[in-house]
């Protein structure tokens, strides 16, 4: 179905069984197609293996259908934060408390990224798109590094960092800002590709204290300059066209921008035990199927 969005709604609730708050999830018509049945029995396999302090608790999950032929609407019940949403990682799948405790909410579209795969443009919300997704190279779990530089942008200039309107715009907006990238870069892509970012012509990167000049670091300029400057290098290094100069998930916890709040501990929390099989993103199954699956 075009356009056809995953919908949900969240609401806060008091479980009187547990004499809890609690937040629960509607998921509205997540059986559909096809996709969003197997979307819906990922998120549902993640949310109920993957255990880690930064990850939002799923607590119990109900219908209100009687029958699977009726199974239609899906209430979650997680555990709540008093969390502000900041507006596949975007700011709305990421909850924040009181406390300054960050969660990740939604695993809808969370995939395992096996070694040179390709996988379809439209894995990750675009505005949090990395260049290599967009321009249709294999990619590896730098994806997420390049998403996380974008929403940490966005947090501290209030405003989204590459605006797309479509796939094509998207590259634009990103060379608009960081320049067109290296030949070395430009002579991997396909050749209808390539021929793409040539015809754009060259564009010159606009200086990272441009970008995120001093005002932006509200207080925390004039306390302490260095840190503005640490996080535009944090920034510099996570926002790299070329995935092979951006900087790794384990560079980035360690940067000195962050890594004051970095414990082995949450690093090291064990893998579960009853994973999400990948290949369940490469079947084709009846929607009743994926029904039971979850039922």
């Amino acid at each position: 179905m075009a356009g056809y969005e995953y919908l949900m709604d969240f609401r806060k609730a008091f479980d009187t069984l547990t004499q809890e708050q609690v937040a629960i999830k509607k998921i509205i018509h997540p059986f559909l197609t096809t996709m969003t049945a197997r979307r819906t029995y990922r998120e549902f396999v993640l949310l109920t293996t993957m255990k880690h302090p930064n990850i939002i608790t799923l607590k119990n999950a109900f219908t209100p259908q009687q029958t699977l032929e009726d199974f239609d609407d899906i209430y979650v019940v997680m555990e709540l934060m008093n969390y502000n949403l900041s507006q596949d990682l975007k700011p709305s799948n990421i909850v924040v408390n009181d406390k300054c405790i960050l969660k990740i909410l939604d695993f809808g579209l969370a995939r395992k990224i096996e070694t040179s795969e390709r996988m379809t443009i439209y894995v990750v919300t675009r505005y949090y798109r990395a260049p290599e997704v967009i321009l249709g190279l294999p990619y590896d779990e730098k994806v997420d590094v390049w998403a996380i530089g974008c929403i940490l942008a966005e947090m501290i200039n209030r405003k989204i960092l590459f605006p797309g309107t479509d796939r094509l715009d998207q590259w634009n907006k990103i060379i608009e800002i960081l320049g067109t990238p290296s030949q070395e870069f430009i002579s991997k892509l396909e050749q209808h590709t390539r021929n793409f970012v040539r015809s754009k012509g060259y564009s010159k990167a606009m200086p990272f204290e441009e970008i995120f000049p001093d005002e932006c670091f509200v207080g925390s300029y004039s306390k302490a300059p260095q840190l503005s400057a640490m996080a535009r290098d944090l920034l510099c290094k996570m926002l790299q066209i070329d995935p092979e100069k951006r900087i790794s998930i384990d560079e980035a916890v360690r940067h000195p921008y962050v890594s004051l709040w970095f414990t082995e501990e949450e690093w090291n929390v064990p893998l579960p035990e009853n994973r999400y099989d990948s290949n369940n993103d490469l079947t084709e199954l009846p929607i009743n199927l994926w029904k039971g699956y979850i039922n």
